[in-house]
């Protein structure tokens, strides 16, 4: 008997959303009805699409791990977020509630559990992030990118689970000839450089990206994702470079036209171009603009000879061309490891997780 409602909750960036799409594809398809608490921005809604999913705004406060005045206004939000999400829950009387983490998800988990409703969380890091932290005592399972995690959460005496990020099935799908159509080129072109930036993080990886133009643009077609407001209006004309604040419709089909990749090293992006069997040159985000996530899924992914890497502090416009040359060469190589990478059905991975701890599956073991 399959689930027939289920909380699913996430937020803050895209990042604790887009992953939960498929998921929510597969529970819908089930024919579950599907409740989404997220944040009163807006920003998750707005995620979701046309997708038939009931929408409930609570308050929420952003974790910060550095002092501002801000973060006495949140302490406030959190409690009353929670008191919101207690009574919507309690209303809702979900089976179970889905958690793919952030900021925004901490009420309806810890809601969730005053109301006994069980909760399963999701961790796409290589270590749990701080939401996830404070979330997990209240979980009755985590689900996790990487076996390597298993070691950073097995302390904490949760179940755990090996299920990979759920991929949308755009990105599965995605053609090499639509995006080439899409882009305006054809197949005779120069090879497809993309650069990802990210939501956050990307003005510095975007400045040194165009300094390095003139270089970039003598090998490659140059598509550059660079984030809300950072497209630059005086190069909007410069032939062989594109710029896009964000892409959605079509980027299953850019990505497969890509013949390299530049990117930051935000734990879903990597997951994509593990997946999508794509070289790529990770810059991740350094530890002084974040918790140091990135720096340890991109020491990971090169450790296992996944990703090339270039810290920040040594990014310029000549590092750039030179660690984009050496990919070129390493590619091939590249490709073949990546293409023996173990992807999973993540979405039904996860759907079985939440049944079992509704209780509709009996037990089976962890990872």
């Amino acid at each position: 008997m399959p689930l027939s409602r289920v909380v699913v909750t996430g937020g803050g960036t895209a990042g604790h959303v887009l992953p939960a799409i498929p998921v929510i594809e597969r529970l819908l398809a089930d024919g579950c009805e599907v409740h989404f608490v997220g944040g009163a921005t807006g920003l998750e809604h707005g995620l979701l699409g046309s997708l038939a999913v009931r929408y409930h705004a609570v308050a929420s406060g952003k974790l910060r791990r550095y002092f501002s005045w801000q973060n006495l206004l949140d302490a406030g939000r959190v409690p009353f977020g929670v008191m919101q999400a207690w009574r919507l829950l309690r209303r809702l009387r979900p089976q179970v509630v889905f958690s793919k983490g952030g900021f925004v998800a901490f009420p309806a988990v810890l809601g969730g559990w005053l109301n006994r409703i069980p909760v399963v969380a999701h961790e796409s890091d290589l270590t749990p992030g701080l939401a996830n932290r404070l979330s997990l005592p209240f979980a009755a399972s985590l689900c996790v990118n990487f076996e390597a995690t298993l070691a950073q959460a097995t302390k904490r005496g949760k179940r755990l689970v090996v299920a990979g990020t759920p991929l949308r099935r755009d990105l599965l799908d995605g053609d090499a000839a639509r995006g080439r159509a899409l882009l305006g080129m054809g197949d005779g072109d120069k090879p497809l450089l993309l650069v990802v930036g990210g939501s956050s993080g990307a003005a510095r990886l975007n400045t040194v990206v165009r300094e390095a133009l003139p270089g970039l643009l003598q090998r490659y077609a140059v598509v550059h994702v660079c984030g809300p407001g950072q497209v630059d209006a005086e190069l909007a004309a410069q032939a062989g470079y594109m710029q896009k604040e964000y892409l959605n419709d079509g980027w299953g089909d850019v990505i497969a036209a890509a013949d390299l990749v530049i990117s930051r090293a935000g734990a879903n992006a990597l997951y994509e171009w593990l997946a999508l069997g794509k070289p790529h040159l990770l810059v991740p985000l350094p530890r002084t603009a974040s918790r140091g996530d990135q720096v340890e899924n991109a020491a990971f992914a090169a450790e296992k000879g996944w990703s090339l890497v270039l810290a920040e502090d040594a990014l310029n416009a000549n590092s750039l061309q030179a660690e984009l040359a050496r990919l070129a060469e390493l590619a091939p190589a590249i490709r073949q490891r990546l293409a023996a990478f173990a992807t999973r059905d993540s979405a039904a991975l996860i759907v079985a997780e939440l049944e079992r701890a509704a209780g509709i599956r009996g037990p089976a073991a962890s990872a």
